[in-house]
């Protein structure tokens, strides 16, 4: 069917409904949403934070944002798969661009994070943020934590990242231990899920590592993080990595054995019940992928997320009426 306008992302007189750009041409932003500062009335808020700063292998995570958006053109205007509707039929989602960081002076980093996600979140809109580094989740989890109190966990990884530092460190591998320690998680409520290399702490977070994933069906793997969470406010944060290498080369710090993205994908479909707050999905780092592999990943990650919460949305007002 031909195009019947183009440039969504700056020309939309709404925030909601379906955009026609071709696949192949128009603004990029995530899924052709309206590019805007203005987040009043938004359910969603996607945010780009393109820091890389922190990794203790490859960078290139902050291109993540750019490619992630770049891949969420293959969206075109059909009802999403699996959802089977337009998820922005009767939901507001805009794009609010990145995080403007200083690359001079990382020491700055998480307070500017931190500072913008509580203003994005002071809205009541849901953040669904695109990394980025591991890191960026700790801020993240600050400014949800200030207006949900201790949160529940879900982590997708191939990496546990309680390694803990002092406090003052740019590290993406030491958010969980610090969320932990400063009562920002609730580790008896948080999971993690794909886990394929050992940390000296697990703080009580229950793991199911990547060779249980293999012999699990999605449907368990969905039950288990439900009862882990146990109805509590949830946030969710996706590294790319928790996919083995073979489905998303594009990441710093690759590990081999971990589960296909239909696998995860399946799991993320049935956590329609789980009351999650906020998520993110972080370590795209495309200078390491081909054809987009990774970044397509990624931003099937991220619509599921606006999928789930379309559907919430959907039952909310079902239930009004």
């Amino acid at each position: 069917m031909p195009s019947t306008s183009i440039d969504n992302a700056f020309t939309a007189r709404k925030t909601t409904g379906a955009a026609s750009d071709p696949t192949y041409a128009g603004a990029l932003s995530f899924m052709r949403r309206k590019f805007s500062k203005d987040v009043k009335g938004a359910d969603a808020v996607v945010w780009g934070i393109p820091f890389d700063a922190a990794v203790s292998n490859r960078p290139g995570a902050r291109f993540g944002p750019q490619a992630i958006r770049r891949a969420s053109a293959i969206f075109d205007n059909d009802p999403q798969y699996p959802f089977n509707r337009d998820l922005f039929e009767a939901m507001s989602v805009i794009d609010y661009g990145d995080c403007l960081l200083d690359y001079g002076n990382h020491q700055k980093t998480p307070a500017t994070i931190e500072r913008e996600a509580a203003k994005i979140l002071k809205s009541g809109a849901f953040l669904l943020s695109l990394g980025g580094d591991h890191f960026v989740t700790w801020p993240l989890l600050k400014a949800h934590a200030a207006v949900h109190g201790p949160l529940a966990l879900v982590h997708f990884d191939a990496h546990q990242d309680t390694w803990l530092d002092d406090n003052k460190r740019i590290d993406h591998g030491s958010f969980v231990a610090r969320a932990v320690r400063d009562g920002i998680i609730d580790p008896d409520r948080s999971i993690q899920i794909g886990i394929r290399t050992h940390a000296p702490d697990d703080f009580g977070i229950r793991i199911i590592y990547g060779y249980e994933v293999e012999d699990m069906r999605p449907a368990d793997i969905a039950y288990a993080i439900a009862e882990r969470t146990g109805g509590k406010k949830t946030y969710l944060t996706f590294d790319i990595d928790c996919l083995d290498p073979a489905f998303a080369p594009g990441t710093g710090t690759p590990v081999s054995g971990g589960p296909t993205p239909a696998k995860i994908l399946s799991v993320l479909r049935q956590l329609g019940h789980v009351d999650i707050v906020g998520a993110d999905v972080v370590e795209v780092a495309p200078a390491y992928d081909h054809a987009d592999i990774t970044a397509i990943a990624g931003a099937t990650v991220a619509m599921h997320f606006l999928g789930l919460l379309a559907e919430q949305k959907a039952r909310s007002a079902a239930l009004a009426d």
